[in-house]
């Protein structure tokens, strides 16, 4: 028994002193980390700092961009998060967009193509043809016409030749309303609800403008009060002249409320500014035709008065044999003869004016005439009311993103 406990006491101080052993070690160990980490980060301290490292957390800058990166997955769920945001203003902005588009009158538009004749300019056809592939007009080389095709679209600056449109007699398409065009401007156009109370609101703020006596009395196109005005403006909005520098092609495009009274407008433009061309393409040509008339009415009167003195002579002196009688009847005779003479070269040349005037006459092909449109050109109600919720949509993941980049900062 003694034995036992002998035994048991030499293993038991064997193993507490293999322990504390073990333990001093592991204090050892730790002590030379602990050590080495000190003069690690002493030597860290003392080291440069470099463009990949941070002043405050020793992590590398890169993995700092990506922690203070947009995270798309963090946007996904702010939206998931702000849903009902999305389920409330989208349909109150689309019923909004509707309720206003569909306030908006609706307007149609027409277009009529004529093609003029064009003068010759005596320019090689294998220049023309060079020039017409690279989209150049050769026909305005070498011409006496002050005005060419390609500024015929500057018709519409001119305020002439806009007010002579305030006459135009229009019709709508169910014959409710029989007027002219500066009447139908400034009585039957329809409008918006916006517009009609923003616009009431602002007239009610506004001075009445006093309206010009002198466009009044004189009815200069070129002097007009503030309301004469803003009716040309707006016919040079609806009325459009195009001419294509290519083929010469012009094209006129007219915009009302009404489809009849669309095409009406397109038509009386037509014909206006073909009246334009011819008058200013023929004007030096009936000047001479009115001149060379003018010489032979001159020329026959003048003949007639001869032809007649000659004939009472003549009558009047039948059974005279007198030499100075004779003689007289020669002279009168050969000035009868001088005046036919005028009046024949007068006749002939106004004969040849009339000529050159056809010659001058410009003769248009019309390519398209103005029809009736069935559908409207706009507004474009539909897609209106769609690029509206796009926006509101657009505009709440912005303020999210927005809101999301300022609270990452």
């Amino acid at each position: 028994m003694q034995k036992f406990w002998e035994k048991f006491l030499f293993w038991k101080n064997k193993i507490t002193s293999s322990d504390s052993t073990e333990v001093k070690e592991e204090d050892d160990t730790t002590s030379d980390d602990n050590a080495a980490s000190t003069d690690d980060e002493r030597k860290e301290e003392n080291l440069p700092k470099g463009p990949d490292t941070d002043e405050n957390s020793k992590v590398p800058a890169t993995e700092k961009d990506k922690n203070d990166a947009l995270d798309i997955r963090v946007v996904v769920r702010e939206i998931k998060r702000y849903k009902y945001v999305f389920l409330i203003v989208i349909p109150i902005v689309l019923t909004l967009a509707a309720v206003y588009i569909y306030s908006v009158p609706r307007y149609y538009t027409t277009e009529a193509s004529l093609a003029p004749e064009v003068e010759d300019p005596n320019v090689g056809n294998g220049l023309s043809s060079i020039a017409s592939s690279f989209g150049l007009n050769m026909s305005n080389i070498k011409t006496t016409d002050a005005i060419n095709p390609e500024l015929y679209p500057d018709l519409m600056d001119d305020n002439r030749f806009v007010v002579d449109m305030f006459r135009i007699n229009l019709s709508t398409s169910n014959d409710s309303i029989h007027t002219d065009y500066y009447t139908y401007l400034t009585k039957y156009q329809k409008k918006s609800w916006v517009e009609q109370s923003v616009g009431g609101f602002i007239k009610k703020l506004m001075p009445k403008p006093k309206p010009n006596s002198i466009s009044q009395e004189k009815g200069d196109p070129y002097v007009l009060d503030k309301k004469d005005d803003e009716v040309v403006r707006k016919i040079r909005k609806d009325i459009n002249i195009r001419v294509d520098k290519k083929t010469g092609v012009i094209t006129i495009s007219a915009t009302a409320q009404d489809p009849l009274i669309c095409k009406t407008l397109a038509d009386s433009v037509t014909t206006r500014l073909q009246s334009f061309i011819v008058k200013y393409r023929t004007s030096k040509a009936q000047k001479d035709v009115d001149y060379y008339k003018k010489l032979m009415k001159d020329a026959k009167t003048s003949y007639e008065k001869v032809r007649r003195e000659y004939g009472e002579y003549s009558d009047a002196n039948t059974d005279v044999v007198l030499e100075s009688v004779k003689s007289k009847l020669e002279d009168m005779e050969n000035d009868m003869q001088l005046k036919y003479n005028q009046y024949t070269q007068a006749y002939a040349q106004y004969q040849a004016a009339v000529a050159k005037l056809l010659e001058k006459t410009p003769v248009f092909t019309k390519l398209k005439g103005a029809s009736a449109p069935i559908k409207p050109d706009g507004p474009k109600r539909l897609i209106t009311i769609v690029i509206s919720g796009l926006f509101a949509f657009f505009a709440i993941v912005a303020g999210i993103i927005v809101k999301q980049i300022c609270k990452s900062k």
